[in-house]
């Protein structure tokens, strides 16, 4: 509407001058008195306002939609994007940067809804404008239109070849800027290493030739964009000074091939014709430059997750515990096996230590009882269930996992402990608290934590992270090294926790400090995804093998800290 209303203007202009203002001129001309007839006038005014109007109203619609669009559109690929996150497997976590990810949900967004709202309208007004004008002049004179009309697409070329030149080598200078970043960054982390090593100068060099690169790319991109406007500008004055020579031409000569009104319209038109091209090569550029951020946003949510539920999958009641693996094998890439042919039964109510050196499959192990991921042969079951058979948040729900960095989210103390049942009440909070040690929060369920835990020490975080697991009255306890990164006072605090949440449930602890697993029930040693020893401390202490080795040389390692601090 906008552009109708817009090219109708000229033509507008073309009647009042032919219509109401040449003939009173003629008629003064003729008769040498001056005739006061404005309703012509009137009649005009009246057009050109209720035209106004339209065009207000028109334009405000116009920005009011490609608000919304924008905004709604945003909000739509930012929530497909949040809940695909939420569905992924871990594996994906794997091979994907955080950084990656959350430019996806910011800039990727940004460059795809401004493109679909103000760029994508914009070409349309553009396109329709031409349309709109084209259609217009063919009406009025096809001679004068023609001149026009061969003259846009080599101007429309003209103008995209710049914009793509544009684009090219801002593209170029931002690749250059963020390595210049990083060389910054690098080089003065580094600085002490360049000084002693002697390397100032050779960086110095590198640095400049990186940024003599930047410069020569950015001033290209200020060049063409300087350019831009000009020749696109030129352009248009070329059309309409030939629409002047030719039109002016033809009003004068007798008898005259067209008014004087026909005249200025065709001069409105070589006027304004050239401001769509300004829109249209605009969007191409965006277009192009959207391309890509709109290939790696619909990437993303075409993604499939590798672990799902099978159609028809059945659910787990309230379990015992059982956890049994078959024939075990797994490898996070193909041929790099971590668990070979592992068999373990772990009996419901019984607590297990994994210990070993790192990389020996511990967290593997306790990865693929979550059912985080999936056994590449043989089967894992609950309570002699095969849990592929089964959905994954009736296995999830009944699992409480205490992790060896823990992760609290922001909000209040109450709401992290609460996090995984919002339905717990404030006796069921404060009881929970106190059976992991952690009294003191009781008094302070109303504290801010801030993002990750960054107002609270990690023994403070560890012990919101127990107190969270043990509201949630899991049926399996797993801790992954959950207690290597506090000192020895929450660490004390938390065991007295331990002893009361493993009665009744099955639990699972992978432990670095390996004299805070001596009263568990098993104790397995993990190595190169091989069960190498499985007992109690006392009868593998006995057995004096790998385990024994593993304990002494911590014991004594221990002892020498006591005698040099006491020293």
């Amino acid at each position: 509407m906008v552009a109708l209303m817009e090219s109708l203007m000229p033509l507008v202009w073309r009647s009042i001058l032919d219509k109401a203002l040449i003939p009173a001129v003629d008629n003064y001309k003729l008769n040498g008195t001056i005739q006061y007839d404005l309703s012509g006038l009137w009649y005009y005014s009246i057009l050109f306002a209720v035209m106004g109007t339209v065009v207000a109203i028109s334009v405000y619609g116009f920005i009011n939609f490609s608000g919304r669009i924008q905004e709604f559109a945003m909000y739509d690929i930012r929530e497909a994007l949040f809940i695909k996150l939420q569905e992924l497997s871990f594996s994906f976590y794997d091979k994907s940067a955080v950084g990656w990810l959350l430019s996806r949900i910011s800039s990727d967004t940004n460059k795809v809804t401004e493109l679909i709202s103000w760029n994508m309208l914009e070409a349309i007004w553009g396109v329709g404008m031409i349309l709109f004008c084209t259609i217009a002049m063919m009406f009025i004179n096809w001679k004068l239109a023609a001149i026009i009309t061969l003259i846009l697409p080599v101007l429309m070329v003209v103008s995209i070849k710049i914009r793509m030149l544009i684009l090219k080598y801002s593209r170029e200078a931002r690749k250059y800027n963020s390595e210049m970043t990083a060389r910054y960054n690098e080089h003065i982390n580094g600085v002490e290493v360049n000084k002693s090593l002697v390397q100032e100068d050779r960086v110095s060099e590198e640095f400049e030739g990186l940024s003599e690169k930047m410069r020569g790319s950015s001033y290209k991109a200020a060049f063409y964009q300087a350019v831009f406007t000009p020749v696109v500008i030129f352009g248009g004055s070329f059309a309409a000074g030939i629409v002047i020579y030719y039109g002016g031409n033809m009003a004068v000569f007798l008898p005259p091939e067209i008014t004087v009104g026909t005249l200025a319209a065709f001069f409105g038109y070589a006027a304004v014709i050239w401001e769509p091209i300004f829109d249209i090569s605009r969007f191409y550029m965006q277009a192009q430059g959207s391309i890509s951020a709109g290939e790696r946003i619909f990437s993303l949510l075409d993604t499939k997750p590798v672990i799902t539920d099978i159609e028809g999958a059945g659910e787990f009641s309230k379990i015992k515990g059982d956890i049994e693996f078959e024939n075990v094998s797994f490898w996070y890439e193909e041929g790099k096996t971590v668990l070979e042919n592992m068999d373990l039964r772990i009996e419901a109510g019984e607590s297990v230590a994994l210990v070993g050196e790192t990389g020996g499959g511990k967290s593997t192990i306790i990865s693929l009882m979550c059912r985080f991921y999936e056994p590449t042969k043989g089967k894992i079951k609950i309570d002699g269930i095969d849990y592929k058979g089964m959905t994954k948040e009736s296995l999830r729900s009944q699992f409480g996992v205490v992790l060896q960095t823990p992760h609290l989210f922001s909000g209040t103390v109450r709401e992290n402990i609460k996090y995984g049942r919002e339905e717990a009440s404030e006796e069921e909070v404060i009881e929970t608290l106190r059976q992991v040690g952690a009294d003191d929060f009781s008094g302070r369920l109303d504290e801010q934590v801030g993002e990750g835990g960054e107002n609270l020490s990690m023994g403070e975080k560890q012990l919101i992270s127990f107190a969270r697991a043990v509201l949630a009255d899991p049926r399996i306890f797993i801790m992954d090294e959950a207690t290597s990164s506090v000192d020895t006072i929450t660490e004390a605090k938390i065991q007295n926790g331990i002893y009361s949440m493993m009665q009744g449930r099955t639990s699972i602890i992978i432990a670095h400090r390996l004299s805070t697993i001596k009263h568990c029930d098993r104790i397995l040693v993990i190595n190169r995804g091989i069960i190498m020893e499985d007992g109690s401390h006392y009868d593998l202490m006995r057995k004096r093998g790998y385990y024994y080795n593993l304990y002494t040389r911590q014991l004594r390692e221990q002892r020498e800290k006591e005698v040099l601090n006491a020293e």
